[in-house]
C-alpha cells in the first residue's frame, strides 16, 4: 500500500518507504485583515461625508454671533442675510436664546450660536468628490494654530535628546520605581483625570507621549498602557467635566444656566467615572507585565519599543551629569509653565508654541556649548529632526477637520441636528435623556469639538427640557457622556493623531477601549434616568 493510497483511506497507516522522505505538511497561511492607517481612515471617512452631502437634506439654522468692533449681534439667516441687532439681554429674550448677554459680550462664546425654531430646509447643496483634496488642505489650514505647537514640541525633544538627558533620567527613575511600577502609572492618569475635568487637558498632552513611552516600555509596560494613562486618562476627565471651561462651562452658558448646577452629580460621576478605569487600566496593566503575549498590541510590540526605546547602553548614557539634570529639569517645565499658562493667563497654542521655541534654544545653549556640549550644528539638527518626526501627527489634526469642513459646507450638520431634537420631543423625563444621550454620541461623529457642539446644540435640546420637566443641567450632563463616549475613538477625533504619533493600529485600540465606552454609556443613561425622576420640576 503507498503512501498516496494509506492517506486517502481512513484509518490507514502509511508505511515507510526506502529512500523516501516523508514532506511536512504545508500550513496554510491564514490572510489577516491589516487595519488602515489613520490616513486611509480619515480619507475614507471624507469620502462618506461627501457622499452624505448628496442624500442628506440641507439646511441651516439661523446662527448668532457678537462683533466686538461694532458691540453688535450679527444673525446670519440660513440663506446669508446678515442683519445687526443690539447687543442686549432683550434682544436674546425675543430671539428664544436663553443665555446671558455678558456671554457674548466677554468673549466666552466665540461661535455661532444656532437661533431656537429658525431652522429651515435648503436647496441641496453636494461637495463635489473634486473637493476632497480641498477640504484636505482647508482642514490643515485651519489646524495651524494646533500643527504648529505639535512641530514646536517635537523640536524640543530633538534638543533634549541629543544631549543624552532622556537616558540617563530614565535609569535614574527604572532603578527607583522597581518592584512598584504601576504606580507611575498611576500617577500620570491621576493626573491627566483632574486635567481633563478641570480644564480639558488633551491636545496639549500630545506633548506627553515622547516623555512616558520609553519610560513605560522600560517599566515592561506596551503601547496601550501609554495611551491608556494619557488619551483615556484625560478624556475620562472631560467625559465627566466639573469645571472645565471647554466643555461643562460653555454648555451651561449656552443652555442658560450656570456650571454650578449639576456640579455634585459631575463630581460624583467623575469618582466613579475615574475609579473604574483605574482599576481597568491596572488589571491590563498587570496582565501584560505578567506576560508580554497578553498585550492587545503585542503584534507591534517589536517595532514600537524599537520606536521609542532609549539607547541606554553606553556607559555616558547612565552618567546623570549636573547639564543633563538642569536639561531635564528645563524640559519638565516646560509643561509645567505650559499648565499653568492655559489655566491662568489665557495661553492657546501660538504662545504654548512660543514657549517651547524659547525653551529649545535655551537647551540649545546649555547643550551644545563648553567642553562636552555637542556642538550648535547639532543641535540645530536636532531641532528640525524632532520636529520632522512628528509631520504626521499634526498633519492628521489638519485631515481631521478637513471631514468637519465638508460636513458644514454641504450644510448638512444642522439637518441631523433638527432631525435629532424633532426625534426628542414630547418624551418623558428617562426616555429623553437617554435618546439624547445616545444622539450626542452620534453628534460627537459630526462635531468633534466640545465648545463646538455645545454652542451648536445647547440652544435646541436645552428649551426641549423645560417640555419634559427636567432641569437643563441634565442636558449639560448629557451632551458630555454621549459626545465623549464617541470621542473615545471618533476618527475625526484626536485619537488618530494619538494612535498615529504611537503607529498603533485602532483595531488594537479598539479592543482595550470599547468596555470603557460601553460602561460610559450604560452609567451616563442610569445616572441621568434617576437624576430626570429625583430632580424633575
Amino acid at each position: 500500500m503507498t503512501a498516496a493510497t494509506a492517506e486517502a483511506t481512513p484509518g490507514a497507516t502509511a508505511e515507510a518507504t526506502p529512500g523516501a522522505t516523508a514532506e511536512p505538511p504545508r500550513e496554510k497561511k491564514k490572510r489577516k485583515f491589516s487595519f488602515p492607517s489613520a490616513f486611509t481612515i480619515l480619507f475614507i471617512v471624507t469620502i462618506i461625508a461627501v457622499i452624505c452631502t448628496w442624500f442628506v437634506p440641507a439646511g441651516q439654522y439661523s446662527k448668532l454671533l457678537y462683533d466686538a468692533d461694532s458691540g453688535k449681534l450679527e444673525m446670519t439667516s440660513p440663506t446669508g442675510e446678515v442683519s445687526t441687532l443690539d447687543a442686549t439681554q432683550e434682544t436674546l429674550d425675543e430671539l428664544g436664546v436663553k443665555i446671558s448677554i455678558d456671554q457674548f459680550t466677554s468673549g466666552a462664546i466665540t461661535k455661532a450660536v444656532s437661533i431656537p425654531g429658525t431652522y429651515e430646509g435648503l436647496d441641496q447643496h453636494p461637495v463635489s468628490i473634486a473637493d476632497i483634496p480641498y477640504s484636505m488642505v482647508w482642514g490643515v489650514i485651519d489646524g495651524i494654530d494646533v500643527m504648529v505647537f505639535i512641530l514646536c514640541l517635537g523640536g524640543l525633544i530633538g534638543v533634549v535628546k541629543v544631549t543624552g538627558a532622556f537616558e540617563s533620567g530614565l535609569s535614574a527613575l527604572t532603578k527607583k520605581t522597581k518592584g512598584r511600577e504601576f504606580l507611575l502609572v498611576f500617577g500620570v492618569s491621576v493626573f491627566m483625570i483632574f486635567g481633563g475635568t478641570m480644564c480639558g487637558l488633551e491636545e496639549e498632552a500630545v506633548a506627553f507621549y515622547p516623555i512616558l513611552a520609553p519610560i513605560f516600555i522600560a517599566l515592561g509596560y506596551d503601547s496601550i498602557v501609554v495611551v491608556g494613562a494619557i488619551f483615556m486618562a484625560g478624556s475620562i476627565g472631560t467625559t465627566f467635566s466639573t469645571v472645565n471651561p471647554f466643555s461643562a462651562v460653555i454648555a451651561s452658558n449656552a443652555a442658560g444656566t450656570v456650571f454650578t448646577e449639576g456640579i455634585a452629580v459631575r463630581a460624583f460621576a467623575l469618582v466613579v467615572g475615574g475609579i473604574v478605569f483605574l482599576l481597568y487600566l491596572h488589571w491590563y496593566a498587570k496582565k501584560v507585565k505578567a506576560d508580554p503575549k497578553f498585550s492587545y498590541s503585542y503584534e507591534d510590540r517589536e517595532k514600537f519599543n524599537a520606536q521609542w526605546e532609549l539607547d541606554d547602553n553606553s556607559a555616558a548614557a547612565h552618567e546623570f551629569s549636573i547639564r543633563k539634570k538642569i536639561v531635564l529639569v528645563i524640559f519638565v517645565m516646560a509643561f509645567v509653565i505650559m499648565i499653568i499658562g492655559v489655566m491662568n493667563l489665557g495661553w492657546w497654542f501660538p504662545q504654548m508654541a512660543a514657549e517651547f521655541v524659547t525653551l529649545s534654544i535655551l537647551v540649545m545653549f546649555i547643550g551644545g556649548t563648553g567642553k562636552d556640549g555637542v556642538g550648535e550644528a547639532k543641535m540645530v539638527d536636532a531641532f528640525g529632526s524632532g520636529a520632522s518626526s512628528l509631520v504626521p501627527v499634526a498633519l492628521i489634526i489638519g485631515l481631521a477637520r478637513g471631514v468637519n469642513h465638508v460636513l458644514t459646507e454641504g450644510m448638512i450638520s444642522d439637518t441631523m441636528l433638527n432631525a435629532a431634537s424633532n426625534m426628542v420631543t414630547g418624551m418623558s423625563g428617562p426616555m429623553f435623556v437617554i435618546c439624547l444621550l445616545l444622539i450626542f454620541f452620534v453628534l460627537g461623529f459630526v462635531v468633534p469639538s466640545s465648545s463646538g457642539l455645545a454652542v451648536l446644540s445647547m440652544p435646541i435640546f436645552a428649551p426641549l427640557a423645560d417640555t419634559v420637566g427636567i432641569p437643563r443641567w441634565i442636558i449639560v450632563a448629557a451632551y458630555q457622556f454621549g459626545q465623549y463616549s464617541m470621542l473615545y475613538i471618533a476618527p475625526t477625533g484626536l485619537v488618530m493623531a494619538t494612535l498615529q504619533m504611537l503607529d498603533m493600529k485602532m483595531s488594537h485600540w479598539f479592543k482595550f477601549v470599547w468596555p470603557m465606552m460601553v460602561f460610559t454609556l450604560v452609567f451616563g443613561a442610569i445616572l441621568l434616568s434617576v437624576c430626570s425622576v429625583v430632580f424633575a420640576v
